[in-house]
């Protein structure tokens, strides 16, 4: 009952009536799944500290989207981050800064359920434009040489006699274009990209780059671990696992 009481309080903290409706929804049908999610994912793995209530619903928003195939759950918590002071300008930056690692069709499926659940709320959202100024690939080359001095002339050397050209589009748009937006701290970009390719499982090299860019940005061991732990609730504990083996080996590389 002490996990239970836990999970419960934690869940209404976070996503009010939407979270409390998914849990009820399960109850005609599978009511030990309902007491799952409220015993295990809100008052074992949610009451964890080392990360805030924010920076959770930041990653487990870039997680859904990334992952694409939970539209219903991404919903719930998109209004989750609103409840726990993630700001709409900061909930569009976590999904733009997902077609870098999983294409336009995820962050499109995710910017609609952001504007369903603003629509919902009732929230009258009037974006600003951010103007950009100056070559797209020195802009992306200084934001990338903060994350790791050398990873231009990696990707250079990578790609150079098969696809140099993927050089250009990965500095330029992903960095360039992307990652140099304002309205989400680095710290932040760091944590949505690290849950979100844990969730993937597919971009191993990747992974390790962004938890060591996290704490080069700032992040602690702490941070990215929880982040990564909390992805076992999203994608699985095998995600999770190769998530933190993949984590140790960059600590222990240090």
């Amino acid at each position: 009952m002490e996990r239970y009481n836990r999970g419960l309080k934690k869940l209404k903290e976070i996503d009010g009536e939407a979270g409390e409706a998914v849990v009820e929804s399960l109850k005609d049908i599978a009511p030990d799944l309902a007491k799952y999610v409220i015993e295990f994912s809100f008052g074992d793995i949610y009451s964890r500290t080392g990360t805030s209530l924010p920076e959770k619903e930041i990653a487990v928003v870039a997680a859904l989207t990334a992952m694409g195939n939970a539209a219903p759950q991404l919903k719930v918590h998109i209004n989750g981050a609103l409840n726990v002071g993630v700001s709409t300008e900061e909930l569009v930056e976590v999904l733009l800064q997902m077609s870098s690692y999983s294409g336009f069709p995820s962050v499109i499926n995710g910017i609609n359920a952001l504007k369903e659940v603003l629509q919902e709320k009732g929230v009258d959202f009037q974006p600003v434009p951010q103007e950009v100024e100056g070559d797209g690939f020195a802009r992306g080359k200084e934001c990338l040489e903060k994350l790791d001095e050398n990873q231009v002339q990696v990707l250079r050397e990578n790609f150079k006699n098969v696809a140099p050209d993927l050089t250009e589009f990965v500095v330029s748009f992903g960095y360039g274009d992307i990652y140099s937006r304002k309205n989400l701290d680095p710290k932040r970009r760091q944590i949505a990209t690290i849950a979100a390719l844990t969730a993937m499982g597919t971009a191993q090299p990747q992974l390790a780059f962004h938890i060591k860019a996290g704490l080069n940005v700032g992040l602690t061991p702490k941070e990215i671990i929880e982040t990564i732990i909390l992805m076992v609730v999203y994608a699985g504990f095998p995600a999770a696992i190769n998530g933190i083996n993949i984590a140790k080996e960059v600590f222990d590389s240090l």
